[in-house]
């Protein structure tokens, strides 16, 4: 696993700086590792622009005063406002050695960037009054805002904001690892830009991950349509939807799209529509990968052709109608792989389907699904999570809010249908569909629609080839 993508809960961050610590790294030497790489960052943006570091009186103060130790060095004007006296031995010796101006919580300090050290990693419980004023009120004396490791008020686990009322930031540095926080709302919507400073942190075992822009290898000299996959999409009641699903499959790396639709009516001429029985059409030996849900609808027709979807020995994505109707008797006998996508009405319905209480953050949620269901599981959203029955997680980078119109999951789901029709695990599939799916929005013009969306999906697949 690559160390730059994983996400770390806060007791694995704790664990894992102990274990550079056992290892003969000092607290003082990691604090300088991180002021100086987040100072990095900083300087691109401020330059000689004047710099007001925010320190609290813990080790996220200590890299502030690092920061702007390293700022001041450069040549730049950086100053300090401390919210407290230091209370760890590092940041008393991270205060000695900043040769600047340090002010006290009163002053009236106003200048260019504010960048916030004052909490970050591992705080549980709200800033006080008189921290979130201080906050609040040096973010609006300054033009750009900065977070090092975390926004001040946010759960680092949970992405929950612990305050009513915290700034917005234009860019979040992350300390050592990716966070959680990182990646869910609420939180994540705060945060700007986010970038990351290493600190020699190992990989950690069950490691989340941050899906990433995946590897695509091109068909080879010699491949045809049926090497490349071919995917069988099941139509019903509202056939427009499964007829965009399929139009986003044909782009994400299938040789061979097929849709079930009781009439040819507005479907494009390069996909196949099989108007035969639908169990006649899920017999083929040919299918790789089966899609069932998108405009399927909800009557008795529609749980007979989830049924014979289910009922095909290949792996099978689920979308939509399809995941109102599931139940736990339908995977009873599946040994292939399943895909689910639910958005959050979605995945409350197959949480009450598979007796779960749904408590917990938004990843613990999909990985209890995953487990009790054997599904792998995308919850699907402005901060989409990827969980595999095995303990697998991985969590998406903010998509463009643009993705907020309708059709936009039918999409997703093609495409997820499409990289598993190639032959790619079920868990791999989602994460590189997730990828493709919000890369594709950025390539969109604003207020984009779903057909607009399905047709740059071969344009975010170009890059990853």
């Amino acid at each position: 696993m690559p160390h730059d993508s994983q996400i770390l809960a806060a007791n694995q961050m704790r664990d894992a700086e102990q274990a550079l610590i056992d290892a003969g790294a000092s607290v003082d030497a990691l604090m300088q590792v991180a002021g100086r790489g987040a100072a990095e960052w900083v300087w691109r943006m401020a330059g000689h622009r004047r710099v007001t570091v925010l320190c609290g009186p813990g080790n996220n103060g200590g890299d502030g005063y690092v920061l702007a130790e390293a700022i001041r060095e450069r040549g730049g004007h950086a100053r300090v406002v401390a919210a407290a006296e230091p209370a760890t031995d590092a940041c008393r010796k991270a205060r000695a050695l900043f040769g600047g101006e340090v002010l006290g919580p009163d002053a009236d300090a106003t200048g260019d960037v504010l960048v916030d050290c004052l909490f970050g990693t591992g705080l549980t419980r709200p800033l006080s009054a008189e921290h979130a004023e201080l906050l609040n009120r040096l973010a609006a004396a300054h033009q750009r805002l900065v977070a090092v490791d975390l926004p001040s008020g946010v759960q680092s686990d949970s992405g929950m904001l612990l305050n009513e009322r915290l700034p917005v930031y234009d860019l979040t540095i992350a300390l050592g690892a990716w966070k959680f926080a990182h990646f869910l709302m609420p939180a994540s919507a705060r945060m700007g830009r986010l970038q990351r400073v290493p600190i020699g942190v190992g990989a950690v075992p069950g490691a989340a991950l941050a899906i990433a822009k995946p590897q695509v290898q091109a068909p080879t000299a010699d491949a045809h349509k049926y090497r490349r996959g071919l995917l069988a999409v099941v139509g019903g009641a509202m056939p427009g939807a499964a007829v965009l699903a399929g139009i986003a499959a044909q782009r994400a790396g299938a040789g061979y799209v097929k849709l079930f639709a009781e009439s040819k009516r507005n479907v494009p001429a390069d996909l196949v529509v099989d108007q035969g029985h639908l169990s006649d059409v899920l017999v083929d030996d040919r299918n790789t990968a089966v899609l069932v849900g998108p405009g399927l609808g909800r009557d008795g027709t529609a749980r007979e052709r989830l049924a014979v979807a289910l009922a095909d020995a290949v792996p099978v994505v689920i979308d939509a109608d399809a995941l109102v109707l599931l139940a736990p008797r339908h995977l009873a006998e599946r040994d292939a792989a399943v895909i689910a996508t639910p958005h959050e009405g979605e995945l409350v319905a197959l949480e009450r389907a598979f007796d779960l209480d749904g408590a917990g953050t938004r990843p613990e949620r999909a990985l209890a699904l995953a487990a009790a269901s054997g599904m792998v599981v995308v919850a699907k959203g402005p901060d989409t999570v990827v969980a595999a029955p095995d303990g697998r997680i991985a969590c998406a980078a903010r998509a463009s809010p643009w993705l907020s119109t309708a059709g936009t999951g039918d999409v997703l789901a093609g495409v997820i249908a499409s990289r598993v029709a190639t032959g790619r695990d079920a868990f791999d599939a989602a994460c590189e569909g997730v990828w493709l799916h919000g890369e594709a929005a950025r390539l969109c013009p604003p207020a984009f629609t779903a057909g607009q969306l399905a047709e740059a999906v071969p344009l975010a697949l170009a890059e990853c080839l």
